[in-house]
């Protein structure tokens, strides 16, 4: 399995040229990395269409979701322990939700991307 690194800065420029548009391909890749970086069932497309028929409700959730799922990646991957669940709940309720994505764009690329990588997307034992 290889992660990809995305800038953060081209996705938030994009994302507003575009109106929101590019936001939601990006949160599409964003979700799907956090999904093959735990070995899950990869329901991004779906996580999309629920936020979007939802009016952005559903994002709520999966920003808190996505909090979740990037500290078991830390844990599965014996990184160090990192939940930043609460701060993505709170950004994304006062509808900041670009902020949560680039913040987690920016902790997939700086702590994600290349132990996966280099670990073609086998768990490592726990750091001692």
């Amino acid at each position: 399995m290889i992660i990809a690194r995305r800038d953060v800065g081209t996705a938030v420029v994009l994302s507003i040229i575009t109106c929101g548009i590019y936001y939601l391909y990006w949160e599409y890749k964003l979700w799907s990395t956090l999904y093959k970086a735990n070995d899950m069932t990869d329901t991004a497309g779906t996580d999309i269409i629920l936020s979007i028929i939802t009016c952005g409700i559903y994002m709520i959730y999966m920003h808190y979701k996505a909090g979740k799922m990037e500290a078991s990646a830390h844990a599965r991957y014996g990184l160090p322990p990192k939940d930043d669940t609460t701060l993505y709940l709170v950004l994304t309720i006062l509808s900041l939700a670009i902020i949560t994505t680039a913040i987690l764009q920016s902790n997939i690329n700086n702590n994600l991307v290349d132990v996966v990588n280099n670990s073609n997307g086998k768990p490592q034992p726990p750091l001692q």
